[in-house]
Parts: structure tokens; sequence; C-alpha cells
């Protein structure tokens, strides 16, 4: 039924797809219509250690959920604007940010109102392309631009795909989850035939890896031998901490660094910026050096 629904979204008029970028910042939504999967928790730690080695990094919680804005401290209070509000056109996308505790870090939090989106953007033009619209000046400001999308192939997950320039697909390591996989990769083909031509595939990382499982380890075979080098090398293990840190209101990097899940997010960033950069000698070692004391001064 969710794949029916992508049939029924002809657009009125051309999409305003991203072109491919060079200097300016990239836009990744992190997508997987099964839901615990490890988007949220991706989406703000991949963020915090980009952020860490000075880039500009803004996150978008497209989730009606808000589990985003909820895991960088963003209180509901203070989401009195929001992805809503930037779907519907009624705010510019300066209104929308909110500075977190991690310097160089910004959010467009979620709030209650998004839940209703998918009703009221389908009688709108360009509905699937709002998004992409509202955040094409973000390219100039940001560095990277990460959507934590919802648990579900509907309109604000289409408009996330729309919008970014590729798509970062955590997978949790069961064997469910292939079915689902394969489900994704055919919406992102679609979605590049009909809506934005310049979309790709940023990489697939695996998460909730449990080394003492049998069944881990069958997954990542299967996976790597399908997808080979789309799949990251780093792999998110399952770990507490990271389970526990949301609840503090802060990144898994801010509420303990060395831990194995602090680390795992660590290294991938240094992948994310190894594939953007095309430099296989470049220095990575400073993502290792990040002082959460120095983001929680601003706390």
């Amino acid at each position: 039924m969710e794949e029916e629904k992508l049939d029924t979204l002809s657009p009125t008029q051309p999409s305003s797809a991203p072109a491919s970028q060079s200097a300016e910042g990239r836009i990744i939504v992190i997508a997987n219509q099964k839901g615990g999967v490890g988007k949220t928790t991706t989406a703000i730690n991949l963020a915090t250690a980009l952020a860490a080695v000075d880039n500009k990094v803004l996150v978008v919680d497209l989730d009606p959920q808000g589990n985003a804005s909820t895991g960088l401290g963003i209180e509901t209070a203070r989401r009195t604007t929001g992805t809503y509000d930037l779907l519907l056109g009624a705010i510019e996308l300066e209104r929308a940010l909110i500075e977190t505790c991690v310097p160089g870090l910004e959010i467009i939090p979620s709030t209650i109102d998004l839940s209703a989106a998918e009703l009221e953007l389908v009688d709108l033009a360009n509905r699937e392309s709002r998004l992409g619209a509202a955040l094409n000046c973000a390219k100039k400001s940001f560095n990277y631009v990460l959507i934590d999308s919802p648990p579900a192939l509907g309109i604000l997950t289409l408009n996330g795909l729309v919008a970014a320039d590729s798509v970062l697909v955590p997978l949790q390591c069961e064997f469910l989850a292939l079915e689902g996989l394969s489900q994704l990769v055919r919406t992102i083909d679609r979605v590049s035939d009909r809506f934005n031509p310049g979309l790709q595939l940023e990489g697939i990382v695996l998460t909730m890896y449990d080394v003492r499982n049998k069944l881990s380890s069958l997954v990542e075979e299967d996976v790597r031998g399908f997808f080979g080098d789309t799949v990251y090398e780093t792999v998110i293990p399952r770990n507490v901490r990271v389970s526990e840190a949301p609840s503090h209101g802060k990144p898994v990097l801010l509420y303990d660094l060395a831990c194995v899940g602090a680390q795992a997010y660590v290294e991938l960033a240094s992948e994310v910026l190894r594939r953007r950069l095309h430099k296989k000698d470049f220095d990575y070692t400073t993502l290792a050096g990040i002082n959460p004391m120095e983001i929680r001064e601003k706390q």
C-alpha cells in the first residue's frame, strides 16, 4: 500500500530537485521504512560528529514523533515552529532553525502538527518537492543537512527523498530487515526516475550489531555480498549507552564519548567524510579528539 502512494503522486509541475554539487553543502536523508533500526540515533550522532570537526550541520526532524528533537535536547516548549510550518510554506528557513547544545549544529524541530501533514499536503501543488524548495538555500549555509525521516514510505519521506542529494540507510542486523531494504531500494529508484534524477545511495550502515549473535554476521555477509562497497566498513554495535542517551537529551557522543557506540559513530563520520572528499589519505584522527567537555560548557 505504501508503494502505491508513490504511484498517485505525479508532479503537477517539474519538481525542484537538487542538482549535483561540489562546493555547496550536501543534503542526506536517513531513511528506512522499518521502525526501530536506528535512523534517529544515526542522524543525531552522525550530525554531532560532523559538527565536531568544524562542519556547519543542520538536522531536519521530519518524523512526527520528534525523537531527533528530543535527542538533541530541544524541549517541547521551544518547538513553536518547525518542519510542519516549513512544508506548508508558513515560514522561511531562518525562522525554523534552533541552535542545539553542539556548536555548529542546528535543528529544524518536529512539532505535533506534523502528524497532520500527510493529509494536508495531498491537495497542495508540488507536494512532493516542498521540503526541497525550502531547504535549497540551506546548502549555502551548511556543509551537511541530515534529514531524519519517519518509518514509512509516505509523503513526508517522499519529500525527504526529493530534497536530498543522497540516501543513507541504517539497516538492523536481522533477516526481516533485508526484505525492507529491497523495497526501499526500489523506492529510491522510482523517486530518482520520476522526481529527483540526481538522487544517489549514500551508503548502508549496519546497526544494532551483536557480535555474540551469529545472525548479525550472516546478515552482514549477505548485505556486503550484494551491495559491496556501498556498505560502510563501520558497524554500529548494540550498546546500552546509545539507548540511554536520548532520555538525557544528548547525543551519545556527549553522554559517553568513550563507549563503543559513540566511537562507532565517530568512525562512521570518518567514512562519510572520506567518501565525500575522495581522499584516502585525509587525516581523520581529529575526530577521535572530540572533547565533549567543550560542548557541555554551552549547555
